[in-house]
């Protein structure tokens, strides 16, 4: 997989500045791009908004494992490159698309599918990611600067409950990977993959009988108190997975299941079933 670098930021990282390109319009999607057939894509050249530079094979797998992408996936991976990350999947079994700007790297993309022998699952388009729909995915890879992490952060946040999001070597600000992993053995630079888990929206009062659990969110962090028999007590240890729900409440573990406005689990220990509607209140 080749990425790209935002160009002023990565400069002093890189050894060197690439002039920046001018200005580009979104463009919508499009499967046959004009292309040179000779097109031989070089480290560090300039791109709309980044610079790119290869990204080793052994972290496409990893990033792929720590994922734990499965053949019934859907993965799509913004600022696709040459490809590797999709051809990647696409050799395991997954259905997968890329999304890239520059046109030579798309035809490129499809010429690299094409001889793996995986065009039936390896789709690349051309289009700016910021104007692309990748709604559907169930996992999503990038390799974009913190700053273009936060730019897309509030459309990944909007994305199906369980969501995976995988990204080469930058985080999302403050909002904490579930997971992280290293290259230990033959790797200098951008070594690092972090994982998030894309968390389910419960801030807000939920009936539970005729008690109730009040909960702040923090992207995947929960805090709160619930309250039963008239005994309000905080909520600790609690956390969303995907549309998982954990919490510790007085001395019992509590897990559930959101499915839209209700939540449905069990309380560990003395194994009671509980189920709690969103307040319209």
């Amino acid at each position: 997989m080749m990425k790209r670098l935002h160009i002023l930021a990565t400069a002093c990282a890189l050894g060197f500045l690439a002039p920046a390109a001018p200005y580009a319009q979104p463009v919508q999607a499009t499967q046959n791009p004009a292309a040179a057939p000779d097109y031989v894509p070089r480290s560090g050249q300039a791109g709309k908004d980044v610079v790119w530079v290869p990204t080793q094979q052994a972290l496409v797998d990893s990033m792929l494992n720590i994922a734990k992408v499965t053949k019934d996936d859907y993965l799509i991976d913004l600022g696709s490159g040459d490809g590797r990350t999709v051809i990647t999947a696409a050799k395991r079994g997954v259905r997968a698309m890329g999304i890239e700007y520059n046109p030579d790297m798309v035809t490129l993309s499809q010429r690299n599918a094409e001889a793996e022998g995986v065009t039936d699952r390896a789709r690349f388009v051309r289009g700016d990611i910021f104007e692309s729909d990748f709604s559907q995915a169930t996992v999503l890879t990038l390799f974009l600067l913190p700053e273009l992490n936060l730019k897309l952060r509030p459309t990944i946040l909007d994305m199906k409950p369980g969501t995976r999001v995988v990204s080469n070597t930058f985080t999302m600000d403050d909002w904490e990977p579930d997971q992280s992993v290293v290259l230990a053995e033959n790797c200098s630079s951008f070594c690092r993959a972090y994982h998030w888990i894309v968390p389910a929206k419960v801030a807000g009062t939920w009936r539970l009988g005729d008690g109730e659990l009040r909960l702040s969110q923090s992207f995947q962090m929960l805090s709160g108190t619930l309250t039963r028999n008239g005994k309000s007590v905080p909520i600790s240890e609690a956390k969303m997975t995907g549309s998982e729900i954990s919490f510790l409440a007085d001395g019992q573990r509590y897990t559930g299941r959101v499915e839209e406005n209700r939540m449905i689990g069990r309380a560990e220990g003395g194994g009671q079933d509980w189920l709690a509607t969103r307040s319209s209140t």
